[in-house]
């Protein structure tokens, strides 16, 4: 198909089951009644890249020299622009952007900027994310920017949280995890929330729309979406900051 003119160079591994989620929306949402009618993806799928968490909690490895060689290894290979399904890696970003010449999709920007689309109205967002990511401060400030407030899990709810992201990420999508995340939705919005951020991939593996009573704003559909516009040459490929 013609209209399909560029190269997705996808950073992934962080972790795995989200990756391959990504790619699996990512096909899902692109209009194909054959096999060339998809979107040429480039992966880098390495699981080894240091803990993004313990990272920025002071007690891990850096993983930004490792993120940097994957980004540089996508665009030797002939990626067009560069995403990763992963919200906690973007804290990184700026190693990327050293080391390559091409764009950066930012699953950040993009989730807010979906926000007014599907909850038009709403002001105060409950935010899903893991420690590292809301002790980075990544979504708030991106919601403060944009004169929205944020609801955040408390630290019991966020022990919880973690736990979840680790049992999804060994496997573990059971009714037990399904609930329990449902339950810490509920309590953002019981807490005001008018709609919920899952700002970890891991979670829509197991939290969809229709399990909560405000809407749901999956960062890896958003993600997977806005790929397959500049994938398909639908929109422009934005500028290098």
């Amino acid at each position: 198909m013609d209209e399909i003119s560029r190269i997705v160079g996808v950073l992934g591994g962080m972790g795995p089951d989200a990756t391959v989620d990504f790619m699996a929306r990512v096909i899902a949402l692109t209009p194909a009644d054959k096999d060339q009618d998809h979107v040429h993806m480039i992966i880098d799928h390495d699981p080894t890249v240091p803990n993004r968490q313990l990272a920025i909690l002071d007690s891990g490895e850096d993983p930004g020299p490792a993120m940097a060689a994957m980004a540089a290894r996508l665009e030797t290979a002939g990626a067009d622009f560069l995403v990763i399904p992963c919200n906690t890696a973007y804290v990184f970003q700026d190693n990327i952007l050293a080391a390559t010449g091409i764009p950066l999709i930012s699953i950040i920007d993009e989730t807010i900027a979906a926000i007014g689309e599907s909850s038009p109205g709403a002001d105060t967002i409950g935010v899903l994310a893991t420690d590292g990511c809301l002790k980075a401060g990544v979504y708030q400030n991106a919601l403060r920017e944009n004169e929205l407030k944020s609801v955040l899990p408390n630290e019991d709810e966020l022990v919880q949280l973690m736990d979840l992201v680790e049992k999804i990420k060994a496997g573990d999508r059971s009714e037990a995890v399904t609930g329990a995340m449902q339950e810490l939705a509920n309590a953002l919005v019981s807490r005001g929330a008018q709609a919920i951020i899952a700002g970890c991939t891991e979670i829509p593996l197991v939290l969809d729309e229709t399990m909560i009573s405000v809407p749901l704003i999956s960062s890896t559909d958003v993600l997977a979406r806005r790929t397959v516009q500049l994938a398909r040459g639908e929109l422009p490929l934005p500028d290098r900051e």
